[in-house]
Parts: structure tokens; C-alpha cells; sequence
């Protein structure tokens, strides 16, 4: 006879991402009694990389991950805009140095299987988190004192509050009963990383184009990541190609801005999408990272806000229980969703304009996108306003992601 354990919990997070493990590790650290639930993953097979903004790094260094992460981190110092839509009017090369804001990075860039690698060995070590294997089942139970979960192994866990971190196709925002808009574009990104002769300095660059951006940013040495959008029959094209076919082509698109292309990594594929949750909890349910919004991978936003959702949750759950208020009750589910609407929403919104504004061919559109790019080299405090709310917005900062 198989003897199920029973497990209590103040906190269960439902995934083991990034987003996941920084959360679970948030939560630990600030005194909860924390379970973290989700499948065997190989941390160090993630070939991607991502870019995180000050904010994010400060958080990540507030829960005493620098000295794993700081060798793997490469500063992104500047931001680089280049029109290549092809149109009547082409607009000037814009580049934002994070000088200018007297900061000495706008941010780094991370192999994801470092970011894995090191979040795995902070959770097994943190005291007050326990790490569990397994998947979660449907039919969550709750009630006014707490929810109970049945994982597939048959074990229960009951917790005062879930965070869902369980990704886009989200059980727990099921189970919170929370509906989600979803948008397809008509785009595919192809993605992989690249060696080339010569050196970035550290700057991330965008190339605008018609059919969606292509973006390279900054890895160690004369490497660079590389996201770059396209119709979904181009992206296909891309990907059949083998791999000298493909570095021609790359090479073409780049313009010798990186001198040239010498190779290039696994590629992968993935359509784009946007989705928002309608509401980012209920019933004991707090959603966040891309349970709770997926956005297109332009500007670098997914983990960043991902990131913003868990330092505001932190702070509200932490706040409750200071109070002796119910951590998982719906005012705190409430003030969580009111806190984070507004951002989620002015991101997507920001990364939907950009991009339609490039796949559209209604000229007046080019042309605003045109004269924005030329305000933004010519007009110094729109310059600095833009570089700051693309980092983080305006308003609060949330305790955790202040250095």
C-alpha cells in the first residue's frame, strides 16, 4: 500500500521557471513557509538567453543571488534603434547609452541555463523552502482557511495562498476560474545565438523591419543572442536552412554591423502571441509571469515583468501577515491585481504599438514610428523619459527591486 504524504504550507508555488524559483524564494526568504511543485527539468539544456533590467538585477542580488549570477551576467550599456522597414522615409539610427541616465548598464544578459542552474542551487539550500517533484492535479479545494492541492503522485499540499508561475498554459488560472484574452500576430520568431568578428561593446541592437524586428543583444566575448521576427512561411524558410545558408542570410540582415558571422548555435521557433489574464487572482490564486501575460520578445519585457509581479506580491503578502490579515483572502488578491494592472497592461500595450506599427502597411503609421525616432535622437528629456519607463515604470518601485 503506497503511504501519501500530506504537506502544509503557508505559500505553494506552482511551477519551477525562473519565475517560479525567484518567487518561491521571495517568499522563504521574507519568513513563509514555502513549497515550490513542478516536473524534473535539466536547467543546463535551455540554450536561450534573457535580458533583465536594473530592477531585476537588484532583486536578484536583494535575495542573495549575486555572487552565483555575477559571473554569468554580461552589462548591456546601450540600446541601438535601426529603421530597416524599407520605406520612403527612413528614419535615423538611435542609440540610447545608459550613460545618459547615469547609470553604467540599462541591464544584463544571462544564459538561461545559468539563471536555472543558480536558481536550483539557492532553492535546495534556502531554509524555509522545500522543493517538490511532481505535477499538480486539476480540482483544487479551498475555503476560507486555505486551498488543497492532489499532486499526480497522489501526495496532498494545503496552503494559505497558490502563486500560479505555471506558465501560458496556466492550471492554476483554470482553477481560479480567470478568463484570458488572446491575441495571435501574424509572426514567428526565430531564435539562437551567434559568433562574429566583431565586437558588440555591450550594445543590444533592433533592427526595425516590416515583417516584425530582428534583435541581437550582448553575450560574453564576440557572441550575441539573436531573436528575430518574421511571416510565419519566412520562419519556416529560416529554420529548414542548414546552417552556412543560414549565416548568409544573417549576415545580409546585419549589415556587417557585427562584422561578420562565424556561427551559430540550435535554432528554435516559436509563433507569437499575446495573451492577458482578465484578473491576476482569486480564490487563494495569485498569477504571475506568463500565467498571468505573455507579450511578443521585443524590448526585453517577459521575465522583467514577471519579476515586478513577484517583488509587488512579496511586499502585499508580507504586509498582510505583518497585520495578521489573510495572506491568500481576497483583499490582498485584489490590491495585487490593482497594483500590477496598469504596468502589464502599458507593456503589452507598448510592445502591441511597436510591432503593429511595423507589420502595418498604413503609411501615416511608418511615419509617426518615423518622427518618433527622430524626436528620440533630437530631444534629450524624451530620450531620458522613454529610456527610464522602458526600464521600469514610473511610480513605486517595489522594496525588493530597489539596489
Amino acid at each position: 500500500m503506497t503511504h501519501h504524504f500530506e504537506h502544509n504550507c503557508e505559500v505553494l508555488v506552482v511551477g519551477t521557471g525562473p519565475a517560479g524559483l525567484v518567487a518561491a524564494l521571495a517568499m522563504a526568504q521574507a519568513g513563509l513557509a514555502t513549497v515550490a511543485v513542478g516536473p524534473a527539468i535539466d536547467p543546463a539544456r535551455d540554450t536561450r538567453t534573457t535580458a533583465l533590467f536594473t530592477g531585476s538585477v537588484a532583486l536578484l542580488k536583494n535575495l542573495g543571488l549575486g555572487a552565483l549570477l555575477c559571473p554569468a551576467m554580461v552589462p548591456m550599456t546601450g540600446l541601438r534603434l535601426i529603421d530597416d522597414t524599407g520605406g520612403i522615409w527612413r528614419a535615423p539610427e538611435v542609440l540610447f547609452r545608459a550613460g545618459e541616465l547615469g547609470l553604467s548598464e540599462f541591464g544584463i544578459n544571462i544564459d538561461n541555463a545559468a539563471l536555472n542552474t543558480a536558481l536550483f542551487t539557492a532553492a535546495r539550500a534556502q531554509d524555509g523552502l522545500q522543493l517538490v517533484e511532481g505535477t499538480v492535479a486539476s480540482d483544487f479545494q479551498s475555503d476560507d482557511k486555505g486551498v488543497t492541492v492532489k499532486l499526480g503522485s497522489g501526495d496532498t499540499i494545503s496552503a494559505r495562498l497558490i502563486v500560479g508561475a505555471d506558465g501560458r498554459g496556466s492550471l492554476c488560472r483554470r482553477e481560479a476560474g480567470i478568463e484570458a484574452s488572446t491575441s495571435p500576430y501574424p509572426q514567428s520568431a526565430v531564435a539562437t545565438r551567434f559568433h562574429h568578428t566583431r565586437p558588440h561593446d555591450g550594445i543590444s541592437s533592433e533592427f526595425h523591419r516590416p515583417a516584425g524586428p530582428l534583435t541581437t543583444v550582448p553575450l560574453t566575448g564576440l557572441e550575441s543572442s539573436l531573436v528575430w521576427v518574421e511571416t510565419p512561411e519566412e520562419a519556416r524558410r529560416l529554420m529548414a536552412l542548414d546552417e552556412p545558408a543560414f549565416i548568409h542570410e544573417l549576415d545580409h540582415r546585419l549589415q556587417g554591423l557585427l562584422g561578420t558571422v562565424t556561427s551559430i548555435g540550435p535554432r528554435a521557433s516559436f509563433p507569437l502571441t499575446r495573451m492577458t489574464a482578465d484578473r491576476l487572482g482569486a480564490r487563494r490564486i495569485a498569477l504571475i509571469g506568463e500565467a498571468a501575460h505573455v507579450i511578443p520578445p521585443i524590448g526585453a519585457q517577459g521575465l522583467n515583468l514577471g519579476l515586478r509581479d513577484i517583488a509587488t506580491l512579496v511586499e502585499l503578502v508580507t504586509r498582510a501577515r505583518s497585520l495578521g490579515a489573510d495572506i491568500g483572502g481576497d483583499a490582498v488578491l485584489k490590491a495585487y491585481d490593482t497594483e500590477r494592472r496598469g504596468d502589464v497592461a502599458t507593456r503589452a500595450t507598448m510592445v502591441d504599438t511597436l510591432n503593429r506599427s511595423l507589420i502595418s502597411d498604413f503609411l501615416p503609421l511608418h511615419l509617426v514610428r518615423g518622427a518618433g525616432l527622430h524626436a528620440l535622437n533630437t530631444i534629450p528629456w524624451l530620450r531620458r523619459l522613454v529610456m527610464r519607463e522602458g526600464l521600469h515604470p514610473s511610480g513605486r518601485m517595489p522594496a525588493l527591486m530597489r539596489s
